[in-house]
């Protein structure tokens, strides 16, 4: 999955997987969350909103399950 730099004071990064229906979303906090069972329409709709944080909180958080994903950072 090919990460996607979004303009978001939430979101740094989006990346889908339409044959797995999977969302990660990267947060400015440094934190990615992986949302299952997203359909591309969602996906679709995140990438044309004019406030991605905002479509975020009202039809992605709580909607879909969500599990954080473990980044490794060199150090």
């Amino acid at each position: 999955m090919d990460r996607l730099a979004v303009h978001s004071t939430t979101l740094a990064w989006v990346s889908y997987s339409p044959n797995h229906g999977v969302l990660e979303l990267g947060f400015h906090t440094g934190k990615v969350y992986a949302y299952v069972e997203v359909p591309l329409q969602t996906y679709q709709e995140l990438l044309r909103a004019d406030s991605k944080g905002r479509y975020f909180n009202l039809h992605i958080r709580n909607h879909f399950r969500a599990q954080p994903v473990r980044t490794l950072t060199a150090g």
